[in-house]
């Protein structure tokens, strides 16, 4: 899962980017509210942790920028502020969740994990397609009572993919969905195809039938 932190206190930031990658998640950081924009302009998450108070200007500006390009990522906030007014505020403009600080982070974990199974997979810890079924907390695999054991790249690509099923996702948006920033500085997307290559052996090995189809010349679509 890819996660865009926006927060300015960077010992709160590396906290959270520390906890949430050894959670197997890929975490992009913004102190501003500008960098958070070009970001978000750039790339699709999974979820973003927004901070309300940042250096040149406020979250909610940033909740106005995604509701007026009609943006799907899940939004938790993440602020010092406590008023009711802000908690209505946000969550008016569009937020999904409000975390007052100081919290713990296994809690914010928690409802991260809630978010994404609530927008991508109606709020099922087991996911279910044709004869697949995907344990998201356990991250186990099984093709009817066959496990398969794939990769943390495959079990992120299989999520990612199921989750946004009957869509194009070109090269380029995988890339950055399995890698983050370092999707921009790499001279080709190819290991892409090698990731697709490895889960489509490891599924129909194990009994699956084949529902990654290849759009040539746009990229790879799940149905």
């Amino acid at each position: 899962m890819k996660v865009l932190l926006i927060e300015d206190e960077q010992e709160l930031a590396d906290s959270i980017i520390h906890y949430l990658k050894g959670n197997d998640f890929v975490c992009e950081w913004a102190n501003s509210t500008e960098e958070a924009l070009d970001k978000i302009a750039a790339h699709i998450y999974d979820c973003i942790l927004l901070d309300l108070m940042l250096p040149d200007g406020n979250g909610f500006e940033i909740l106005k920028e995604l509701k007026k390009k009609n943006r799907n990522e899940g939004v938790i906030i993440i602020s010092a502020k406590e008023t009711l007014q802000s908690k209505i505020e946000g969550l008016t403009l569009g937020a999904d969740d409000y975390l007052t600080k100081p919290f713990h982070i296994s809690e914010l974990l928690a409802r991260i994990l809630a978010l994404v199974r609530r927008k991508n997979f109606k709020g099922n810890n087991l996911v279910h397609f044709q004869e697949i079924e995907i344990d998201i907390l356990s991250k186990a695999v099984k093709i009817g009572s066959t496990p398969v054991d794939l990769t943390k790249k495959e079990m992120d690509l299989l999520l990612f993919m199921i989750g946004n099923q009957n869509r194009v996702l070109s090269k380029s948006t995988i890339a950055e969905h399995l890698s983050g920033d370092m999707a921009d500085m790499l001279d080709n997307h190819d290991f892409v195809y090698a990731h697709i290559k490895n889960l489509k052996k490891k599924l129909h090995e194990a009994g699956c039938n084949d529902y990654i189809k290849t759009v040539y010349g746009l990229g790879y679509k799940w149905q």
